[in-house]
């Protein structure tokens, strides 16, 4: 699938649900890959869309960025879905950094794929807490989350302040749950 992402950008109200649900694949997968190092292909803990033979493709996408403005590339770890995103430099999906930063220590947590999801759909991120969230790789047991002492937090800050405003009572459980698997595995992996 070749993707300029200007045509994804600013869809009408009236847009099927099929075009929306791919526009906000391809958006993942364009914050997942400038989240990350240019010129390294990675796993990230994003989902295939995809549902061969109807049921879900437990395959996700590997992406890169060869280049800093180069397209992006990505493709199905389980499928063989792939393709190429055009034109999303400077896009509200570019989550490159626009100035240096100290690098602090990284602590590695296992998360469950469910908190990984719920992390995603956070509204009220900045762009520091975006790039920590799209940056999760995928892992065996679930996903692993990547950040210093300060970036985790952030996060857990952020989950809870939105569990707390959050209305929906199953979204309220879903950020609930992923509060308490930061909480626990920030104690323990430290």
């Amino acid at each position: 699938m070749v993707t300029d992402l200007h045509h994804l950008l600013d869809l009408p109200p009236d847009t099927p649900g099929p075009t929306r649900r791919l526009a906000e694949q391809i958006g993942s997968v364009v914050r997942a890959a400038t989240a990350g190092d240019t010129g390294t292909a990675w796993e990230s803990a994003l989902p295939c869309r995809r549902r061969p033979a109807n049921r879900a493709c437990l395959g996700r996408m590997i992406v890169l960025r060869p280049e800093p403005n180069a397209p992006i590339q990505w493709q199905c770890s389980g499928c063989d879905d792939a393709g190429v995103i055009s034109n999303w430099a400077d896009s509200i999906f570019d989550l490159r950094r626009r100035s240096l930063t100290v690098a602090d220590t990284a602590h590695d947590l296992v998360i469950p794929n469910e908190v990984a999801a719920a992390l995603r759909d956070l509204q009220l991120l900045d762009p520091d807490g975006e790039r920590l969230v799209f940056r999760i790789r995928a892992h065996d047991d679930g996903a692993v989350l990547s950040g210093s002492d300060d970036d985790l937090e952030d996060l857990i800050g952020s989950v809870a302040a939105e569990a707390n405003h959050e209305a929906n009572p199953r979204r309220r459980r879903q950020l609930n749950a992923a509060f308490d698997a930061l909480s626990g595995a920030t104690a323990t992996g430290r």
